[in-house]
């Protein structure tokens, strides 16, 4: 945890936050080992960031004293579409998005994905919203990435994509004899990342219809979480 993230409820007044027996609560004990009068980093989840200093200190609890006045750091200009992942590696891939600065992620329905996969309980607002702020935490940043899920492949990417992509680089990330994917580009992009089996020639012919060109990386297959991490590094 790099920065401490703070809910509305925690505030007891102005500058005063108080913890009470959660996660964040436990970590100051056994990772930080933290002590009373010791300053950490904090931040208001959806808004400014700054430092807490350590008033109390107790098993279950904590009061800190905060002055927030620095601004988290800018989101990528992107609109990430992501194949729906297996259930362990979305949380992963959750918490990657969020770390690395991705304003808007779409979880997209596609022939490669296991129906299965939309029964997950990791899926849930909760559990989502859990994940992205353990990739805030790791980021230093304080707003959350707007999820979208869509289960409904070719409606989605008829009738709402265009107008989502429209203004912006809209690529596809998917193997083969495509233009290798640009680097540090200055403008707003639209991506769709598919599943690890790739997307099937009708989705890649559809993304094309929708303004999205395929594009790719290389030789090798990459895992959904490392072409996630190796495109985004690469665009910008």
């Amino acid at each position: 945890m790099n920065l401490l993230l703070l809910e509305p409820d925690d505030f007891v007044g102005a500058d005063r936050v108080l913890l009470r027996g959660d996660r964040r609560l436990a970590h100051l004990h056994e990772v930080h080992r933290a002590a009373e009068g010791d300053c950490l980093r904090v931040g208001a989840l959806g808004g400014l960031m700054g430092t807490g200093q350590l008033l109390h200190l107790h098993a279950h609890e904590a009061l800190l004293q905060v002055r927030l006045d620095t601004p988290p750091p800018a989101k990528l200009p992107i609109t990430l579409l992501l194949a729906l992942p297996r259930p362990k590696m979305l949380r992963r891939v959750l918490q990657g998005v969020a770390a690395m600065g991705v304003p808007r992620l779409v979880l997209l329905n596609s022939y490669r994905v296991e129906k299965s996969f939309w029964q997950t309980p990791f899926l849930t607002p909760e559990a989502i919203r859990e994940q992205l702020v353990l990739g805030l935490e790791q980021a230093r940043d304080t707003v959350l990435p707007e999820v979208v899920i869509e289960k409904r492949f070719k409606p989605f990417v008829e009738d709402r994509l265009p107008l989502l992509a429209a203004g912006t680089l809209g690529l596809v990330g998917h193997p083969g004899a495509y233009p290798a994917c640009p680097r540090a580009v200055e403008q707003a992009v639209t991506l769709a990342i598919g599943p690890e089996g790739g997307w099937i020639p009708y989705e890649v012919d559809k993304f094309a219809e929708a303004g999205l060109a395929p594009v790719q990386l290389g030789e090798r297959i990459l895992r959904v979480e490392t072409a996630v991490t190796a495109l985004l590094a690469r665009l910008f």
